[in-house]
C-alpha cells in the first residue's frame, strides 16, 4: 500500500494545490467567514484563481467535465484542502457527492440539466434527508411523503440540516413512496425538487455553534408538485442511492479532518517551540511533549486508517468496516488535536486571533453529521460480530 502521496501528475498537483490553500486561501479565511458581498466577491476571486491553476473540480470524471483524477489520489489531494474549511468551496469539490449521485442514479434528462453546472461551479446542490422530528441516524424514519397524482409527485415534508439549501438550484428530497408492507430499507425513494418550486419554503437558517446565520437551513415542502420523471433512482430505493452517496462522502471527510488536525498541530508545535513560561519554552515541558506526540499518533494512525478505506473502494472490496471505523475514530482524533492545540496557546487559542477557536467548533459537528459516533461504533461492531474475519486486518 502507498502510504504517501502518488508520483507524476499527482504529486504536481498536490504541491500546487497546498501552495494555494497555504497562501491564497488560509490567508483570507476571516473574510469568508462573514456573511456579505466581501464574502462573496472573495470566494469568486478564488474560485476563478483554482480554475486558472487547473485546480478546479479535480475529483469530478473527466467525462462530466471535471479533472479526472482517480478515486485514491483525489483522497490524498483532500487532505490538503481540507486545510481549510472553505477548501471546498475554493476548488469545486463540494458538490462532488451530489454530481456522483446524479451520474450513478441519474436519468439521462437529469444528468442534461444538473451535471454541467454543478461540475462548473454554477449551481450548488443540497439534500433534504434529517428531520426534526425523528432520528436523523435511522432514515427509515423518515416522514416526508410523496404520492403520485397522475404524472407528478406531490411531496410534503419538513426537513432540516439541509445544508446550503437557500443557495441550491435543487435538493434532493428523500420521502416515504412506499406502503408500510414495504420491507423497512425499501419504502423512502429520492426526488429531485427544485428550490423554485412552489411549496418549497426555507424556514430560516439554524443558529448553530459559532454560526447565526450559518448554512444549515429548515425547510418545508407543502403540496410541492414536481414531474414523476424527478424520481432519482429506482422507486423504494432512496434508501441505497443515500448510502452511495454518503459512503465514499465519510472518507472525504476524513481526509479533510485529517488536514484540519495537521494544521492544528503544526500551530501547537510552532508555539510550543516559542512560548516561554516558567524557566523554560513549552517546548521543554512532558505534558507539552505528551501532546504532542499523541496528537501525531493519533493523526498517523487516522491516517492509515482512511488511505486503507480509500484502497479497499477503490479495489472494489467491502469497506463498511472500514468507513464505519474512520468515521468515529477520525472525528475523536480532530476534537482531541485541536483541544490540545488551544491549551498550548493558552488564552490566546480562546481568541479570533488564531483559526483554532473556529476550528475547535467546526471539529465538534464532525462526531454529529453524516452519522453520530455512536451509530457507527454500534453498526461497526454488529458487522464483526457477524463476521469477526471482516476485520481490516484479516
Amino acid at each position: 500500500m502507498t502510504y504517501n502521496h502518488p508520483e507524476g501528475r499527482s504529486a504536481e498537483l498536490a504541491a500546487a494545490m497546498r501552495a494555494f490553500i497555504d497562501d491564497e486561501v488560509i490567508p483570507v479565511e476571516s473574510t469568508l467567514a462573514v456573511e456579505g458581498d466581501a464574502a462573496r466577491n472573495t470566494l469568486a476571486g478564488l474560485r476563478t484563481r483554482a480554475k486558472e491553476l487547473g485546480l478546479w473540480a479535480l475529483g469530478h470524471p473527466a467525462e462530466l467535465g471535471g479533472g479526472g483524477l482517480p478515486f485514491l489520489d483525489f483522497v490524498y489531494l483532500n487532505e490538503i484542502i481540507g486545510r481549510s474549511e472553505f477548501g471546498q468551496l475554493a476548488v469545486g469539490s463540494v458538490s462532488m457527492q451530489d454530481t456522483l449521485m446524479l451520474h450513478r442514479h441519474g436519468t439521462a434528462e437529469q444528468r442534461a440539466r444538473w451535471i454541467a453546472p454543478l461540475v462548473s461551479g454554477e449551481i450548488l446542490p443540497s439534500v433534504g434527508l434529517t428531520e426534526p422530528e425523528v432520528a436523523g441516524s435511522d432514515p427509515t424514519l423518515i416522514e416526508a411523503r410523496a404520492e403520485l397524482d397522475g404524472d407528478h409527485w406531490i411531496v410534503n415534508g419538513h426537513k432540516w440540516f439541509t445544508t446550503g439549501a437557500a443557495q441550491a438550484a435543487f435538493c434532493t428530497v428523500f420521502a416515504r413512496t412506499e406502503p408500510e408492507s414495504a420491507p423497512r430499507h425499501a419504502r423512502i425513494s429520492a426526488i429531485i425538487v427544485p428550490t423554485d418550486t412552489p411549496g418549497f419554503e426555507i424556514v430560516r437558517s439554524i443558529p448553530t455553534m459559532g454560526h447565526d446565520p450559518s448554512d444549515h437551513y429548515e425547510i418545508r415542502l407543502t403540496d410541492v408538485r414536481v414531474p414523476a420523471a424527478a424520481l432519482l433512482g429506482a422507486r423504494g430505493q432512496g434508501f441505497a442511492v443515500a448510502q452511495d452517496r454518503l459512503g465514499p462522502g465519510r472518507i472525504f471527510h476524513g481526509m479533510r479532518w485529517l488536514g484540519q488536525a495537521q494544521r492544528a498541530y503544526e500551530l501547537m508545535c510552532a508555539r510550543a517551540n516559542t512560548r516561554f513560561a516558567h524557566g523554560s519554552l513549552l517546548a521543554d515541558k512532558g505534558e507539552i511533549h505528551r501532546y504532542i506526540a499523541e496528537s501525531a499518533a493519533q493523526i498517523h494512525a487516522a491516517r492509515l486508517m482512511t488511505i486503507d478505506a480509500a484502497r479497499a473502494m477503490d479495489a472494489g472490496e467491502d469497506y463498511r468496516v472500514r468507513v464505519g471505523l474512520v468515521k468515529f475514530w477520525s472525528a475523536r482524533m480532530l476534537h482531541d488535536v485541536i483541544d490540545r492545540a488551544i491549551q498550548v496557546h493558552g488564552a490566546l487559542g480562546l481568541t479570533a486571533d488564531t483559526p483554532l477557536e473556529r476550528m475547535y467548533r467546526q471539529a465538534r459537528y464532525a462526531r454529529v453529521y453524516d452519522g453520530p459516533d455512536e451509530v457507527h461504533r454500534m453498526s461497526t461492531a454488529r458487522r464483526l460480530l457477524r463476521d469477526p474475519g471482516a476485520a481490516p486486518w484479516l
